[in-house]
């Protein structure tokens, strides 16, 4: 079917979602005087998953201050737009075509919108219920973390008054945040893992709110007909439990915000189900690279406001080289099913020493063994480690990628114990 295209343009550097790490690109590419960036949001606000975040800590080390997320996400939208980046809002990028070539729909209708280069930055969701494998009746009163503080922070709307939070990771911990500032209680935080997925620091967090805490939960079933009534599970005893509740906050495991690039020309990582891409950020196509949580979901504000700021510089590197180089790339792959994904996926020799310094690395499992990389079969390095899932483990690009460099590397796990 053809598309009704109502008018076309162009830009040096077009820029798919307005969150973090897409204003910090924006910003400093402006900075960089690249010449005309253009940021394209599809939310009515820029701004990003902080909008939804009334609460601390945001913009420490971006700006010094300490602040609550949505006054974090104006002043990324503030910086953008002082320095002259164009953020079109209300914005959808709905194909990525070979060459930078975008196709948008605006209330106007459709447009083609040519960019030397285009950046993703479309981060990240919560894993849905199904995702979860979480079974019952389909009642009104389960929603995600992200949903949450919309309603909590942008609409003033307290969904339920009691509910359980469903897993264990940081965002769970701001889901504690939200509820209290709508005066909700939640009466249980349960996780599948045996342990808390966040850092053991944090737990005490819970004794002082009063949240008690199931850990290595198993058959996780909903119940209730119009709204949420109970949770029901088996504990890690072999016990059945049922918790009586008003809803349920479905929190964590992120996934890439992805749907667009699974639909485009560009190769999608498995592990990470990102794109692929080179210590730069570029991706299969030289005219796209990527950066933020569709990347590795999910790490904070922070790093992805600097990996958006040092993508800027890898971006402008590329728009000024005198032409196009022939790339001399290794592929990165792993082989144990404990190793969720690395990143990158593939290095570029050829280009110079500029973009990542660091593999990193995701777990499915905890681990504890040796972490080897081998080229052709052959050990280049090893490290040991010990670490448990939703963990940033990363590892010095250049003591494993050494020149003359091989066409293949190939992580893989020594267990121990």
């Amino acid at each position: 079917m053809a598309v009704n295209i109502i008018s076309e343009s162009s830009c040096r550097v077009a820029i798919v979602g307005g969150g973090t790490s897409g204003l910090a690109l924006a910003a400093e590419l402006k900075r960089l005087n690249v010449g005309s960036v253009v940021v394209l949001e599809r939310e009515p606000i820029s701004g990003g998953i902080p909008r939804h975040c009334g609460h601390y800590p945001f913009g420490i080390h971006e700006y010094r201050r300490l602040m609550k997320g949505p006054e974090y996400a104006r002043k990324n939208s503030d910086v953008a737009t002082k320095l002259r980046a164009i953020i079109r809002t209300g914005t959808t990028v709905t194909a990525l075509r070979p060459g930078g070539t975008l196709e948008i729909t605006t209330h106007a209708g459709r447009e083609l919108l040519h960019a030397d280069r285009v950046v993703l930055c479309t981060g990240v969701r919560e894993s849905s219920r199904a995702q979860r494998f979480i079974g019952g009746d389909r009642p009104y009163g389960v929603i995600s973390t992200g949903a949450l503080q919309s309603m909590a922070y942008l609409q003033n709307i307290r969904p339920f008054r009691n509910p359980v939070i469903f897993g264990s990771e940081l965002v769970s911990f701001s889901a504690i945040q939200t509820c209290s500032h709508v005066g909700i209680k939640p009466i249980a935080l349960v996780e599948e893992e045996d342990r808390v997925r966040v850092r053991s620091l944090l737990s005490p967090y819970l004794i002082a709110k009063r949240v008690p805490l199931h850990t290595g939960i198993r058959h996780p079933k909903i119940v209730g007909r119009e709204t949420v009534e109970a949770l029901e599970f088996t504990d890690k005893n072999g016990d059945h439990r049922r918790i009586e509740t008003d809803g349920i906050i479905i929190s964590g495991r992120f996934r890439p915000e992805a749907a667009l690039l699974r639909a485009s020309h560009l190769d999608v990582d498995s592990g990470t189900g990102g794109p692929v891409v080179d210590q730069t950020g570029r991706c299969s196509d030289p005219a796209y690279f990527a950066t933020g949580n569709i990347l590795r979901p999910a790490e904070t504000s922070a790093f992805c406001w600097q990996e958006g700021v040092d993508t800027a510089a890898r971006v402008a590197n590329d728009l000024q080289a005198p032409s196009p180089h022939t790339p001399k790339v290794v592929s990165v792959s792993h082989d144990d099913p404990a190793i969720r994904f690395v990143v990158p996926q593939r290095i570029d020799t050829s280009l110079p020493p500029y973009g990542m310094a660091h593999f990193y690395l995701g777990l499915a499992e905890e681990v504890r063994g040796v972490l080897e990389a081998r080229s052709d079969g052959i050990l280049i390095w090893e490290k040991s480690i010990r670490s448990r899932p939703v963990r940033r483990l990363q590892f010095s690009l250049s003591e494993i990628v050494k020149p003359p460099a091989a066409d293949d590397i190939t992580f893989t796990l020594r267990r121990l114990g």
